[in-house]
């Protein structure tokens, strides 16, 4: 069995897909590693989640970040048709979005993180697939928008919508009422996943 310290990236460089060698500080490399972070932080927040349905749905969208990984990771002449990321991809988000707010009591503002230990977990999710979004943007443009990458930037900005309300889902089945505003503290009203 071969080792997995392959020694070839002492040096600072990685390989792709295709064979192509570049900096570890690549902006390609900083977007797919970014999304290898986010979805260790959901497998976090799976792990600890009390709600079997939320649970299950972060479970297939973890599977799914490896696609995106790989739409971001792959010189688009070696990216294989199976490991793109999909319209149907993002409408399976979207469906979900919709589906979650039309539950009763669901938050239609700005939350303050931390009133719930598994909803804090996908808040820190939230931000992390935020970061991972804002990182693929800046390599669409660095490389003039491929088709692969430009569907994985929509899926990771519709994912954290969908993460923001992950929380505050499992925050009104526990009966917490996590809003940023409130009649003592009215402040400014910001959107409700930024």
């Amino acid at each position: 069995m071969s080792s997995i310290a392959t020694k070839t990236g002492d040096t600072g460089q990685t390989g792709l897909a295709g064979g192509l060698r570049l900096s570890k500080s690549d902006l390609r490399v900083e977007a797919y590693g970014t999304v290898d972070e986010l979805n260790s932080f959901l497998g976090f927040a799976r792990s600890i989640c009390p709600q079997e349905d939320v649970a299950t749905w972060t479970e297939t969208i973890q599977r799914t970040l490896f696609r995106v990984g790989a739409a971001l990771s792959t010189p688009t002449e070696a990216l294989a048709s199976t490991q793109t990321i999909t319209q149907s991809d993002v409408d399976f988000l979207t469906d979900l979005v919709h589906q979650i707010e039309t539950t009763d009591g669901i938050l239609s503002d700005w939350s303050l993180p931390g009133a719930n230990t598994y909803s804090a977990a996908y808040e820190i999710a939230r931000t992390v697939c935020r970061r991972a979004e804002r990182i693929a943007v800046r390599f669409t443009e660095e490389i003039a928008a491929e088709p692969a990458p430009l569907l994985a930037v929509t899926y990771l900005n519709r994912l954290s919508d969908l993460i923001w309300l992950f929380g505050r889902l499992i925050e009104v089945r526990a009966g917490i009422d996590a809003r940023l505003r409130t009649d003592d503290s009215p402040g400014p009203k910001f959107s409700r996943a930024w």
